[in-house]
């Protein structure tokens, strides 16, 4: 009674989803309305009207009311803060082009723009809230079986069990060269072992929601078999995919010439994206530049007066697609090192002169390596670059390692924002890094380098690592 209690209205839950954000992006507006003691005119009235039902729109488009039971809610909050972004900008444009701004109090619209993305979140935190609970006591569970009585198979119940608030339930492993009557053992939890005619049976009768076929791809045979066989059921099949399989998900499809095509390792900026790109880098770094051009001269005049040597450190390192470019930096060090022998700056470095020390400390060395994006070989934001020698080095002790070089080289990035910066002693921080930096450019967006850029200034450009 409790399982379908839920899950029988579960399109109820959705539509009183919509209602919710439909009311809390209203009642945030009213709020700042009254607040602000203005009239409820034909003009604030349509304003409103346009947030809600943009937002439902683009909320519908973007599969925002699907279920996310066995998503994060990262992810969610993600996606609803994107949609809002977009709705707010869409209101700027239209307010701007039919001249009707000047009628808004700017403080109480830009108050509604924050505050609509915090509200939308609570509401998504409190529903979920109750959904995890009502699944706890029981309800709205889905039953799950796994077919493939195998590491995979064992690996899919594992994480799982790490997800209780899904309200997902493993009812059996199932397996061709399996009988009744045995039992599959993970961790401390025991699961019925039966055969795949077992499984079949079950589905039919409806105990079965999801199947989720954990098989290894060159059983190609068999999973086509088994979906085919479970096409006449209503139970929703996934199929799992093994180490090859989820290299291919990170891949896209592209047409040569007729003949669709798997693109593995491919730039995301390539075409429009890339113009987008360098149009960020090219605003980004003017502004940064106009800003510190000051801090930099005065910099420069220090770097001169501390110690002999030039101003700039000029070091070779890898760029996009592996060619060579040239990163500046304000010389911190007594030595200038970029041959076949490069060692990374350590705690206490002897080279590092006293002024460099704090440079690097508070990472003020880089400022000049916004010239190096003005002009077109760095990113602000995109995998630090590395001294030739050491790329040649790790490239062949990482996997994958040179797919970094997909993209520019940036001044900051997501594995810096996640503590992975400075030196890397271990071939365990510098494999940390380059995941980072893989999963960067997997998901790229400019929100994502938005996000980045802020995170950098909001934590500083120092760390526990920089030295």
């Amino acid at each position: 009674m409790l399982r379908g209690s839920l899950h029988a209205h579960a399109s109820s839950v959705t539509f009183l989803q919509r209602l919710l954000d439909a009311f809390a992006i209203f009642l945030v507006y009213g709020a700042m309305q009254e607040t602000a003691e203005l009239p409820w005119d034909a003009l604030r009235i349509l304003a409103v009207a346009l947030g809600v039902m943009l937002f439902a729109l683009l909320a519908e488009v973007q599969g925002v009311y699907r279920s996310w039971r066995t998503s994060s809610l990262a992810e969610e909050i993600r996606v609803i803060v994107s949609i809002w972004s977009f709705v707010v900008f869409a209101l700027l444009v239209l307010a701007f082009a039919t001249k009707t701004s000047a009628a808004f109090s700017r403080i109480m619209m830009v108050s509604w723009f924050v505050i609509v993305p915090v509200a939308l979140v609570v509401v998504r935190i409190l529903v979920k809230g109750a959904l995890r609970r009502a699944r706890i006591r029981g309800a709205n569970i889905r039953t799950v079986a796994i077919v493939g009585d195998n590491g995979l198979g064992r690996r899919v119940i594992k994480h799982l069990e790490s997800m209780p608030w899904a309200g997902l339930v493993v009812k059996g492993v199932f397996d061709s060269t399996s009988g009744g009557g045995t039992s599959c053992q993970v961790g401390q939890a025991s699961y019925p072992l039966g055969a795949i005619d077992d499984l079949l049976a079950m589905v039919h009768e409806g105990g079965i929601d999801s199947v989720y076929l954990a098989l290894p791809l060159h059983q190609e045979g068999r999973i086509q078999e088994l979906i085919s066989r479970l096409a006449d059921t209503t139970a929703s099949v996934y199929v799992v995919p093994d180490m090859f399989v989820s290299d291919l998900m990170l891949s896209r499809w592209v047409d040569f010439g007729g003949m669709p095509l798997v693109s593995i390792h491919e730039t995301p900026f390539d075409g429009v994206y890339g113009w987008v790109k360098r149009l960020e880098d090219i605003a980004l770094s003017c502004v940064i530049l106009l800003l510190t051009l000051p801090v930099m001269a005065v910099i420069a005049l220090a770097v001169k007066a501390s110690s002999p040597g030039p101003i700039l450190f000029r070091q070779r390192r890898y760029g996009l697609n592996g060619t060579v470019v040239e990163v500046w930096k304000f010389r911190t060090m007594r030595i200038c090192e970029d041959g076949n022998e490069v060692r990374q700056a350590a705690r206490c470095d002897a080279r590092v002169t006293p002024l460099g020390s704090i440079l690097r400390r508070t990472s003020l060395d880089e400022l000049p390596q916004f010239f190096n994006v003005l002009f077109g070989s760095m990113s602000v934001v995109g995998p630090r670059p590395h001294a030739v020698i050491h790329n040649e080095q790790y490239r062949k002790l990482i996997h994958g390692y040179m797919l970094r070089h997909k993209v520019k080289p940036g001044i900051t990035g997501w594995a810096q924002i996640n503590g992975w910066r400075g030196e890397t002693d271990t071939l365990d921080k510098m494999q940390k890094r380059v995941e980072y930096d893989l999963e960067y450019i997997q998901n790229w967006s400019i929100w994502l380098d938005l996000k980045i850029v802020f995170l950098t200034l909001l934590r500083g450009f120092g760390g526990k690592n920089a030295y």
